[in-house]
């Protein structure tokens, strides 16, 4: 797919994704033993309140929408829609209502992502992530994608800055901790490990997201911000780049606290497994600017 645009993949595969929710779908039942997970299934979790409400759903009313999914071996992968397959199982129902779609790899990843994004209950990082996930598979803009998601292009800018928090940040939004305002509150500061600090203080406290912007700017004008952030290195740029295109997911090259760290995303352990199988297929050495410049891989 050409750089800087949709191309044919995204812009066709949209109307897939939206096709989805229409009331004229072909379809047919497919046995749920029949049908496997996505590996690269963009929603991280699915809360036990949202799975017992889906049930309840699915009980009064029957399943409403039919999830996609693509030939796979001898049965099929699911492209979208796990959360009505995981609250079927649980129903011990025999079969599901199936859209069957030929997809590739990318294609189906875009789906995925695509259909995921559309709906309200992702997390600010999930929702930030498959923003990132759609452009590295695209080759598309951010103004592309706001315009093909409708959303404004500062919206999506927004949403995505979330990714330059820590990790460990991160993950206390995913787990609920922290919400997208207090995210853009850490922001305003510059330093890793105060960034960090302040996320803590944030949990520890229940602070409120007013409360959180004051203390950044206390924390700013104080000097507790122990270094300003010094600019990466173009090469690392290029490496990062590199590594997400042949992985498949999102890759980070930095320096925390002096020492220079690649951090590879993966969903979980069937992810983690496909990126050293790649690794491994591939015999991938250290990028010679990677050799001479990082000295610490730090696998998130």
């Amino acid at each position: 797919m050409a750089k800087g645009g949709l191309g044919r993949g995204l812009g066709v595969l949209l109307k897939d994704a939206t096709a989805e929710t229409g009331s004229n779908v072909d379809y047919r039942e497919i046995p749920l033993n029949k049908i496997n997970p996505n590996p690269n299934q963009p929603r991280i979790g699915f809360s036990e309140e949202h799975m017992q409400e889906l049930e309840n759903s699915i009980k009064k009313d029957g399943l409403l929408q039919p999830i996609l999914v693509r030939p796979m071996g001898d049965g099929y992968e699911i492209i979208a829609g796990e959360r009505r397959w995981q609250a079927c199982k649980r129903l011990d129902t025999e079969t599901i209502p199936a859209k069957i779609l030929i997809l590739n790899d990318v294609e189906s990843q875009q789906i995925a992502l695509v259909e995921n994004l559309q709906r309200d209950n992702l997390n600010a990082i999930e929702e930030a992530r498959g923003y990132r996930r759609l452009i590295d598979l695209s080759g598309c803009k951010q103004k592309d994608l706001a315009e093909a998601l409708s959303k404004s292009t500062v919206f999506i800018s927004n949403a995505m800055r979330l990714l330059d928090l820590p990790v460990e940040v991160q993950d206390m939004m995913i787990e609920g901790f922290l919400s997208a305002g207090h995210g853009r509150a850490i922001l305003s500061l510059s330093d890793e490990e105060a960034r960090i600090k302040l996320a803590k203080k944030i949990v520890e406290e229940n602070l409120t997201v007013r409360e959180t912007e004051n203390i950044a700017r206390l924390y700013s004008s104080q000097g507790l911000e122990r270094t300003k952030r010094i600019p990466s290195p173009r090469s690392f740029g290029i490496a990062a780049r590199k590594l997400r295109k042949l992985l498949q997911t999102g890759v980070r090259v930095k320096t925390v606290r002096g020492k220079n760290k690649i951090e590879i995303e993966f969903s979980d352990e069937n992810d983690l497994e496909r990126i050293l199988a790649a690794i491994e297929d591939k015999e991938v050495a250290p990028p010679r600017l990677i050799d001479q410049q990082v000295s610490n891989v730090n696998w998130q």
